[in-house]
């Protein structure tokens, strides 16, 4: 029995983590071809527009830290290398940024929202799923949900290296400046205030919206 419960925790920790990497994927695609539509081919011209995990996976980012982190405190953390850009590519740098950084955390808002649509249908019977499989696919589904409104809260906190310091510093006068700078210096300092002390502060927005957008709670 122990040991089904141990192989039955692995393979949900194993579809978790996979779930999350294709959606750091995703977000970081996102990126890159908002550059690109913006006038920056630098994500496409290093083949960085594709999905291929090969292309994306940072092995400490997307493996390491995910499953530590999901195994230590059931909450998965993690990142996908990011997609180069050259704001100078860009025709107006402040809206170019500005719409750049907001297409990460908009392409997981769009996931947990169409993953959130097909649980209202399986929900309601609108659509049909075989009893046997329907436990099982809607916490998939679920998941894909959560994990997705994760991410695109935590990168809308506006602190670097998180895309909400970049939407913030898009629309903060030029005078700024010197105040981003000194921030980015120390950006891993800010992911760690923000995964041990803000992020507690901010996480209970996530049950609202889950339910917001599948219609069940949490």
């Amino acid at each position: 029995m122990g040991c089904t419960e141990c192989k039955y925790n692995r393979m949900i920790a194993l579809i978790y983590i996979v779930i999350l990497i294709f959606s750091v994927i995703i977000h970081e695609v996102s990126h890159g071809y908002m550059a690109d539509r913006l006038g920056d081919p630098t994500a496409r011209l290093s083949g960085r527009l594709t999905l291929d995990p090969l292309k994306h996976i940072d092995p400490i980012g997307s493996v390491i830290v995910p499953l530590a982190t999901y195994l230590l405190g059931g909450f998965a953390f993690g990142w996908a290398k990011p997609v180069p850009y050259n704001p100078y590519n860009l025709k107006n740098k402040r809206l170019g940024e500005f719409l750049i950084a907001a297409a990460g955390p908009a392409s997981n808002l769009v996931l947990a929202l169409i993953f959130g649509l097909v649980i209202r249908l399986v929900a309601s019977g609108a659509v049909s799923v075989d009893a046997a499989v329907a436990a099982p696919f809607l916490t998939v589904v679920s998941y894909v949900v959560v994990i997705n409104i994760i991410l695109a809260i935590f990168n809308l906190i506006p602190l670097p290296p998180l895309d909400g310091s970049k939407l913030l510093f898009s629309i903060l006068p030029a005078q700024y400046g010197r105040a981003r700078y000194i921030l980015e210096a120390y950006a891993p300092f800010w992911v760690l205030i923000v995964v041990f002390f803000l992020w507690q502060l901010v996480s209970p927005v996530i049950p609202f919206i889950f339910n917001l957008f599948t219609g069940i709670g949490s």
